[in-house]
């Protein structure tokens, strides 16, 4: 049995007969390259605040609102989140939020553990983080391999069944977003 994320509190209750989870898997936006800093401390870029709260806007518009975020530890995941967050508003206020070092340091086996852990009352979950983790994780668990997965890119996935069965190919790519088209 998988334990519970520590410190779970959903912000709002998941409506009552919804089939499936659905996964959101937000790569953090465009950040800085300071060679003076470590790689966790590197800070968003003007465009990477702005493609991050572009994030939030569509999120909203989308009605894609998450109940639970598990973000990165590092900088530029957690200021992509705060992006996010203040652009989605007082439904960006209401998410549990728990920033994992896992989502730094982990590949997909890795992430796929971490799905596995979260609670099933979590109907809709963001996950903030990197590649070339993110992108293998939406490869593993669609099927999809194009497009690729540049900064403040995300695939929104609809997993079949509970959150503790999540495993290579459970997942349906339902929509891909990115805040500007590729170069």
């Amino acid at each position: 049995m998988h334990a519970a994320v520590p410190g779970l509190r959903l912000g709002r209750e998941r409506v009552s007969g919804t089939a499936g989870h659905t996964l959101a898997v937000l790569r953090h936006a465009q950040a800085g390259h300071d060679p003076r800093l470590d790689d966790k401390d590197r800070g968003l870029t003007k465009r990477g605040l702005r493609d991050a709260a572009a994030v939030g806007d569509w999120l909203r518009e989308a009605e894609l609102i998450p109940d639970l975020v598990l973000c990165s530890t590092a900088l530029r995941a957690r200021q992509t989140w705060e992006q996010v967050s203040a652009a989605l508003g007082p439904a960006g206020a209401q998410a549990a939020v728990n920033f994992e070092s896992r989502l730094y340091y982990t590949g997909g086996t890795g992430l796929l553990d971490l799905i596995r852990e979260i609670p099933e009352e979590a109907g809709t979950v963001l996950m903030v983080g990197h590649n070339p983790a993110f992108h293998q994780l939406v490869v593993d668990l669609t099927g999809q391999h194009e497009p690729a997965f540049p900064t403040a890119a995300l695939a929104e996935i609809q997993i079949r069944g509970p959150w503790r069965d999540t495993c290579p190919g459970s997942g349906d790519l339902i929509r891909f977003w990115m805040p500007r088209p590729p170069v």
